[in-house]
């Protein structure tokens, strides 16, 4: 297993912005809203933590009439490309756009029936602090909702991903996703973490070459 290499918490320079947000997510994102149905007891208000450029509430949004999303981010040059595409979504009564940090989320505690996060543990250098705030705020009996990027085994299987899933990207976009690799969590690792909050290891699954995904009714 490669060692866990640790990339800058926040993405905020404009550059970083653009580049992500310009980079093809929409298979990605259609699946992680598509699983997220399938799990989710459908409620009025949903919290989608470390939204970025806002894609994941904006497909939500599209396929399911029902939930208000609170889409928070800590990077102001995310929120403001994140403000610009919910406008633009048509979606700006349902998805409110607001800075905040997932490991302080600033809301009562079981205040949402739902907590989505997909794409950003790898960003923190202690996930559990974001998992324990994802759980404070979760109502009970509600869904939380988290996929990651998993770190692959060696340079070779890094390599086979970047050549698989980015074959389009440019220098730096190619180096982003690479760092990210190196960041993310191994399944134990996040199994272990999982686990100190009391959810069984088997909440925690793969669910690609690339991808973890915490599943889970908050208790």
């Amino acid at each position: 297993m490669l060692p866990r290499v640790l990339e800058v918490e926040v993405m905020d320079t404009e550059v970083e912005a653009r580049d992500y947000d310009a980079m093809d997510f929409t298979e990605v994102n259609r699946a992680f809203v598509a699983s997220f149905l399938a799990a989710w007891r459908p409620t009025d208000s949903v919290l989608d933590v470390c939204t970025g450029s806002a894609r994941i509430p904006i497909e939500l949004c599209r396929r399911h009439p029902r939930p208000a999303v609170v889409a928070v981010d800590l990077a102001e040059h995310m929120l403001a490309l994140a403000r610009r595409n919910v406008e633009a979504a048509g979606f700006a009564h349902r998805i409110a756009v607001e800075r905040a940090d997932a490991k302080h989320l600033p809301f009562p505690a079981h205040h949402f029936g739902a907590v989505l996060c997909n794409g950003s543990v790898h960003h923190v250098p202690h996930p559990v602090v974001c998992f324990s705030a994802f759980h404070r705020v979760c109502a009970p009996g509600g869904t939380i909702f988290v996929r990651g990027l998993l770190r692959p085994e060696s340079e070779v299987e890094l390599e086979r991903i970047l050549k698989a899933h980015a074959p389009g990207a440019n220098d730096h976009q190619r180096q982003m996703f690479a760092d990210s690799l190196r960041a993310a969590l191994a399944l134990d690792e996040v199994r272990e973490l999982v686990g100190r909050l009391s959810y069984p290891a088997h909440t925690v699954q793969q669910t690609s070459d690339r991808h973890w995904t915490w599943s889970a009714t908050r208790s």
